[in-house]
């Protein structure tokens, strides 16, 4: 899953977290918040993505760029 979380993200630009778990939805039946939250979480740490707070609830997840 954490290819596909990659992949929307190259795609679709930033995302926030309610849209990305309604796409990945589509892909994987039984997928759940806690599972998207645990790939972010391994994303992050691994500096693939940043996952900021945005409004109410919600977090921006984009994809960081590439230091050369």
């Amino acid at each position: 899953m954490d290819v596909k979380v990659v992949e929307f993200l190259e795609s679709k630009g930033a995302l926030t977290d309610d849209e990305l778990f309604d796409m990945l939805r589509e892909s994987y039946d039984n997928v759940g918040f806690g599972e998207l939250n645990t790939v972010l979480l391994r994303l992050e740490i691994e500096g693939r993505i940043r996952v900021s707070s945005s409004v109410k609830g919600k977090r921006r997840i984009e994809l960081k760029k590439e230091q050369k």
